[in-house]
């Protein structure tokens, strides 16, 4: 009887170091604002520093940073898989149709991490956080909100072409379509319209919108002829147009916009009209700038939480472009 109750009480008391184990692992494993704190105290002033310098060079790199981050989190997770080059391990996700001649930005991030590691005196913070950070800094630099950023991602050793061609939404993408790519990362209808918000900054490429602009209906005639103008039928694919008329300010114009029928792209325009679930949101977005700006910085966050390698996973890359 003796026996039995040590014996009981050894595994109950093991039972319990194990759980506090867990417990102290998972905690350890959380992303945490203050991540950097000791380790680096000078490293968010330092990226936020150069954000503002390359955004106020080229008001339309905040756009491209903030689209870099997307680009990430979508495909396999926050972990910087997107920063990889071609190499004989590695097929780069840069390749993917939704990217290849698309995504830029990269000579800036290269710029932001050597300077943090400077700053840091090593290789501490890794690309997946500094694209993170980049995106929230480029937002402020455009006169957008700010928000609390949790840090302690680590970087991939893979990357993932055949994913980033499956789970990145096409511009022609319709609401059904949207809706479900952003369920797929745990992302709800709310943070679907918020996050498109985000186009409320930077230009599209003529060949994303062209079919838009010449075949929907859903689209403000005059609009579609002022679009047509520099985005002809044939050719012209990689001519520009702004994605809301305020392209280097965060604001609700692009919310607005959509009220009226002139969003750029179809993905955009399929949130409001034509029964859309998500066009009440949009009405509100486009009148209070406060909820837009609330729900945009909590969304980039839940967006930020997809999949991040913390830990012992990965790695913190000393080149984003390439494995250690």
């Amino acid at each position: 009887m003796v026996k039995g109750t040590k014996s009981a009480a050894s595994s109950h008391a093991l039972v319990l170091l194990v759980a506090a184990l867990v417990l102290a692992a998972s905690v350890s494993a959380a992303l945490d604002p203050s991540f950097y704190a000791k380790s680096c105290p000078n490293a968010l002033s330092t990226i936020r520093s150069i954000v503002q310098t390359e955004v106020q060079k080229e008001k339309r790199m905040g756009a491209s940073l903030l689209r870099l981050h997307f680009h990430d989190c979508f495909v396999q997770g926050c972990d910087a898989s997107v920063l990889l080059d071609d190499s004989s391990s590695i097929d780069s996700e840069k390749n993917a149709g939704p990217n290849q001649n698309s995504i830029r930005g990269f000579n800036v991030v290269d710029r932001i991490k050597a300077a943090v590691d400077k700053a840091c005196g090593g290789s501490v913070v890794s690309c997946a956080d500094i694209l993170t950070l980049a995106a929230r800094d480029s937002v402020v630099a455009l006169g957008g909100p700010s928000w609390v950023v949790p840090l302690g991602r680590r970087d991939s050793t893979t990357a993932n072409r055949t994913l980033a061609n499956t789970n990145l939404p096409a511009p022609s993408s319709d609401l059904s379509t949207l809706l479900t790519s952003f369920k797929n990362q745990g992302l709800d209808e709310r943070d679907l319209v918020a996050l498109s918000g985000g186009h409320t900054i930077g230009f599209a490429q003529c060949g994303t919108f062209k079919d838009h602009i010449y075949n929907d209906t859903d689209i403000h005639p005059q609009f579609a002829r002022n679009r047509q103008a520099t985005c002809p039928r044939s050719g012209g694919d990689s001519n520009l147009a702004p994605l809301d008329p305020t392209a280097a300010k965060f604001d609700t114009n692009y919310f607005t916009g959509l009220t009226k029928r002139t969003g750029l792209l179809h993905s955009d325009q399929a949130l409001y009209g034509n029964g859309s679930s998500t066009s009440a949101l949009v009405k509100k977005y486009s009148a209070n700038k406060a909820l837009f700006y609330s729900d945009f910085g909590k969304s980039m966050i839940k967006m930020g939480n997809i999949k991040p390698l913390t830990g012992n996973k990965g790695q913190i890359r000393k080149n984003c472009r390439r494995v250690n």
